[in-house]
């Protein structure tokens, strides 16, 4: 049959890189019975190598998928699981050596938004996101058959990683299938945990699909990345460890895409503290939670490209939509510029790098959607920091261009010797500096004597962008200026 494992992404030598992981000594760690290792190095390798030979040996396009093989047992929307607190309770307790508690720091940006603002800051955990707490959470309590067998899961990104790598610390068999878009980065992490990686799919939903039908072939547990009970009360972990370091918390703004995070948080919250204000943020991109509210269940939601990929979900969780709706106060959709603006202030004023859908949270606050909290003790997740670097980047620029610090002017001078000269001089007694400069002389409709030119300027905030706007205008009668619509 033809190999339809990893035909998208180049394969490397099987298992090299796996062994050479394997191998290394692992740091010495505080573990409790809960943590002791289900098979040994070799054993896992043996494992998981005969789970993916067997794979390998399936045309996974042609898989016939029943909608018996769709469905999930721990996840069925007819019969939702509510959690409760006393499951977020043992999970804290379970993981407790296999997940770092993460600092929850006071802001620097509490003056300039009016609030006594705290980032929990699970972007520091060893795979970059919160959702470690659920992945292993849900690995220790397995039953021995199904820790013997294996567990399979789709994601693009942070789930597939974390069930990798702690699949790895506890010496259980993963097999992940990741879409077609999924980041390279995020899929070399995958290998490099020594799971079986699938890169299959169009999008997330047909990767959902083969995996579901891959479970049921091999006996895998398929585990849902934000609707598992085991992975809510994984999640929930986090709210128990807020209450301890912020126990006068006025409100928690959770990024939401499938509802796992903000269920495990309410609970464990809303249990302690019902005065806390829980309060979802989800991009206006992919508002699956806001709809779901609606609608009073969760309903389809088509979702467009977004900077808060990690929360495009079409359809939230069913036991994550029945645990969380009764809890939350509100839920608030952000704009994708503050979604830019809010991660560029993270690298800025608190030298953090966050993914978009961790970021959402203070994005809300940003765009002012949350003026109910002005002068309260407010916390933030910040629940993921795996964006790539080329992806950053581009974020950066276009959170310049957000917060009126890039200025983009078309303007048509003379094509005499001093004219770009007295431009540049403009620029520079207005106090702006030349980011880039393009001459366009051939599809100009004026005279032969004039070129077009480009400009993009650095300034130093939206006030001084008005004045250097002013002057150009002032002097220079046909310029253009790109309007963003903020």
């Amino acid at each position: 049959m033809q190999n339809d494992i990893d035909d998208d992404v180049k394969q490397e030598k099987p298992f090299t890189k796996r062994k050479t992981m394997m191998n290394k000594k692992r740091p010495p760690t505080h573990m409790t019975m809960l943590d002791q290792r289900f098979f040994s190095d070799a054993d896992l390798h043996e494992r998981q190598q005969k789970l993916e030979n067997e794979i390998k040996n399936l045309d996974l396009l042609a898989l016939d998928i029943s909608e018996d093989d769709l469905y999930d047992e721990w996840c069925d929307p007819e019969t939702p699981r509510i959690l409760s607190f006393e499951e977020i309770a043992a999970a804290a307790y379970r993981i407790k050596y296999g997940v770092e508690k993460t600092p929850c720091t006071h802001s620097h940006l509490s003056r300039v938004v009016d609030m006594d603002l705290y980032f929990k800051k699970d972007f520091l955990l060893n795979t970059g996101s919160f959702k470690e707490r659920g992945a292993r959470n849900t690995l220790m309590v397995l039953p021995r058959e199904e820790k013997a067998q294996g567990i399979i899961a789709a994601s693009a990104g942070n789930h597939a990683l974390a069930v990798c790598y702690h699949g790895q610390q506890l010496g259980i068999p993963v097999v992940v299938v990741m879409p077609r878009h999924a980041p390279i980065m995020k899929v070399n992490n995958c290998k490099s945990y020594g799971a079986v990686v699938i890169v299959k799919g169009i999008d997330l939903a047909e990767s959902k699909r083969i995996a579901l039908k891959l479970g049921k072939l091999f006996g895998l547990r398929y585990i849902n990345g934000f609707d598992h009970p085991h992975i809510l009360a994984g999640q929930g972990s986090l709210g128990l460890e807020v209450l301890d370091q912020v126990p006068d918390v006025d409100a928690i703004v959770v990024p939401t895409g499938g509802g796992g995070l903000l269920a495990g948080i309410a609970v464990a919250i809303k249990s302690v503290n019902p005065h806390v204000q829980i309060i979802a943020a989800e991009s206006e991109r992919a508002p699956g939670f806001a709809a779901a509210m609606k609608a009073g269940r969760p309903t389809f939601t088509e979702c467009h490209s977004t900077l808060a990929d990690g929360l495009a979900v079409s359809v939230v969780g069913a036991n994550a939509y029945a645990t969380a709706a009764p809890l939350i106060d509100k839920v608030v959709t952000v704009n994708e510029e503050y979604i830019a603006i809010a991660i560029l202030r993270l690298v800025e004023v608190e030298k953090a790098v966050v993914e978009g859908a961790g970021a959402t949270g203070l994005a809300a606050i940003l765009q002012g959607l949350l003026p109910e909290l002005k002068g309260k003790k407010v916390v933030i997740p910040l629940g993921g920091g795996n964006i790539d670097t080329t992806v950053l980047g581009r974020v950066l620029e276009r959170g310049l261009v957000a917060d009126k610090r890039l200025l983009k002017v078309w303007l048509t001078v003379s094509d005499r010797p001093g004219s770009l000269a007295h431009m540049c001089k403009l620029f520079s007694n207005a106090g702006a500096s030349v980011k880039d400069i393009y001459h366009e002389r051939a599809w100009l409709k004026s005279d032969m004597f004039s070129v077009q030119i480009q400009v993009v300027l650095e300034v130093r905030d939206r006030e001084h962008a008005e004045e250097v706007t002013k002057i150009i205008s002032e002097n220079y009668e046909d310029a253009i200026f790109y309007q963003d619509h903020l």
